[in-house]
């Protein structure tokens, strides 16, 4: 369990350039944004949530999209600056923006550390302009290094993302380019296997049979292995099903999430869970940007708000804090989930879960298959 008199604030700005055909986030292309107004929204929205959670020490933000990169930075330090003044933050408090490498959004990177932001994720996604232009990115390759460099010279940390399991991808391939995006000298990494989601381009495409060189299910398990391989060797060992770190340099922002701690949501389509006198509270705000917008103006950009109930809290903590290496304490989980243990593994080819040193862990073998293995563990 995280320190509950710790919390964290999520930032989602919905906007992007173009929308990347993989997508299924809730981000928006507009021929044009009023800062101003977006400023003054944020800010106001800040006030309200952080009214549900005083007296509680600020571990971190994260600024998510959409593209985060194209705020203006001054809406960046209004929004670090509101929520200094509403709570106590954390000697280390991390501030993360992620970002687009386009050489504009780069040109921005000192103005958003100046504002107060003290951690990149960039978004490579790849290393190759061919593969690139059928993700639907608008950088190329050699923008994208020159960003991350730039990023890596201006923050104290800095993470990218790369997907893998791309059409026509082979396991060679991935090789090469995930040893290449090692020796950029990142402290952080999230690789992910490309997921084809319903409501997608890639997803029409997929049903109507034509994306076509999608690796098959042992060539992407094959990738995943290399993957851990590769990154343990190298010093960046899973810490999370798709996240990769040197030891201390894992994100805060998103462990809270993982250990079940207390976070805040701001902006279109965001998410909160937090404990308000001793009641854990889910919250989701208007997912239209219009919609959202509209609403705070009108003094409440939330519109959805439940209590959660302890089957559901115990079932969020095993499906958040499973996907993590560390695992989850033995002493936050019930009993009868406990009781499943051996019957699972007795379903499995070899062991997907151990329960030793008062931690409840998936083992290597039963990572690849952690949805399956969270469907028994749930039923």
């Amino acid at each position: 369990m995280t320190d509950p008199r710790h919390v964290a604030l999520y930032v989602h700005w919905p906007f992007c350039q173009a929308k990347c055909p993989y997508c299924d986030f809730n981000s928006h292309v507009v021929a044009g944004v009023d800062h101003s107004r977006w400023r003054n929204a944020l800010v106001a929205e800040l006030d309200r949530v952080a009214s549900d959670v005083p007296d509680r020490i600020l571990t971190s933000i994260f600024f998510g999209g959409g593209t985060p990169s194209l705020m203006q930075p001054q809406t960046v330090r209004a929004i670090i600056d509101a929520a200094r003044t509403r709570w106590s933050v954390a000697n280390d408090v991390e501030i993360t923006l992620e970002a687009n490498p386009t050489s504009v959004e780069a040109d921005k990177f000192r103005a958003f550390r100046d504002a107060g932001v003290n951690r990149v994720s960039v978004g490579l996604q790849a290393l190759n302009d061919t593969d690139l232009r059928a993700l639907g990115r608008l950088h190329s390759a050699d923008e994208g290094i020159r960003a991350f460099e730039t990023a890596r010279d201006v923050f104290a940390r800095t993470s990218f993302d790369l997907i893998y399991a791309r059409q026509h991808q082979t396991r060679e391939a991935w090789e090469q380019e995930l040893r290449r995006a090692i020796g950029f000298g990142p402290d952080h990494m999230s690789l992910y296997q490309l997921t084809i989601e319903p409501g997608t381009a890639f997803g029409d495409r997929f049903d109507r049979g034509r994306l076509k060189g999608l690796p098959d299910e042992d060539i992407a398990a094959d990738m995943y292995e290399l993957t851990q391989s590769i990154t343990a060797s190298a010093g960046l060992p899973a810490y999370e099903v798709s996240n990769h770190a040197r030891p201390g340099a894992e994100s805060l922002h998103n462990l809270t999430y993982w250990r079940a701690g207390d976070w805040v949501g701001i902006g279109p389509g965001a998410h909160g869970r937090f404990t308000r006198h001793g009641t854990r509270l889910a919250t989701e705000t208007f997912l239209a940007p219009g919609a959202w917008i509209t609403a705070v103006e009108s003094g409440n950009g939330e519109n959805n708000r439940q209590s959660v109930s302890p089957d559901d809290i115990q079932a969020e903590r095993l499906m958040m804090g499973l996907r993590l290496t560390e695992g989850v304490p033995v002493e936050d989980i019930a009993p009868d989930f406990l009781s499943r243990v051996h019957e699972i593994n007795e379903l499995m080819e070899s062991p997907a879960l151990d329960v030793s040193n008062g931690r409840l862990r998936v083992t290597s073998s039963g990572r690849p298959v952690l949805n399956a293995v969270l469907r028994e563990l749930l039923v």
